[in-house]
């Protein structure tokens, strides 16, 4: 990271999101590909409905970025990550894993567990942040394919592989931690593998 930005992301507010949060999101969005783009509604209800589990990053009354996430009905204990966009100015600061360090210690978010999210293969960026993010956290990240290419996406899209991540970094509960010191323990592979497939 340069000065510039070091003076640049000691302005950043970080913060839940506001539905006047919604129009802009959908700029920075549309603005930063390959993201996939929602209707401007959606990401007004994103910024309403899920505010207590997103958090938007804030520069000079700018949206410069956001994570949207969300807790599964049906996985109350995952957080789940659905899209993590920033500005192209501020990129390579550091941004997007301070944002999901920050959710992550929001009372939104406390029941979590774990996190979870999709990446396609070959988003390079999206795979060193939150290989990043898990080691930060001492964790090990999990992948196995969520959604294929021809059989969920008509050919349409890349395949969507679920990534997971646990344990979360501070929480109570330890039966997590014994699951994944149980996984790491049954690994026979070599020392600089970072995946459990």
């Amino acid at each position: 990271m340069n000065a510039r930005n070091d003076l640049l992301l000691d302005k950043l507010e970080l913060r839940a999101p506001l539905p006047s949060d919604g129009h802009q999101l959908n700029q920075l969005v549309a603005a930063s590909p390959p993201l996939d783009t929602n209707s401007v509604y959606c990401n007004l209800l994103q910024c309403l409905h899920f505010a207590d589990t997103s958090v938007a990053a804030v520069l000079d009354g700018r949206l410069v970025g956001f994570i949207s996430a969300y807790c599964p009905p049906n996985e109350p204990e995952t957080l789940f990550v659905w899209q993590v966009v920033v500005a192209e100015p501020v990129r390579g600061s550091g941004l997007a894993k301070r944002m999901l360090h920050w959710l992550i210690q929001q009372p939104g978010t406390e029941q979590a567990l774990g996190l979870a999210t999709t990446i396609t293969p070959n988003n390079r960026a999206s795979w060193a942040l939150f290989e990043s993010f898990a080691q930060d956290c001492d964790a090990l990240p999990v992948k196995s394919v969520l959604f294929q290419r021809d059989r969920h996406f008509a050919g349409q899209h890349d395949d969507e592989y679920l990534l997971r991540i646990a344990p979360l970094p501070n929480r109570p509960d330890k039966s997590m931690v014994n699951h994944v010191d149980d996984l790491r323990s049954s690994l026979r592979t070599p020392g600089s593998r970072r995946w459990l497939d």
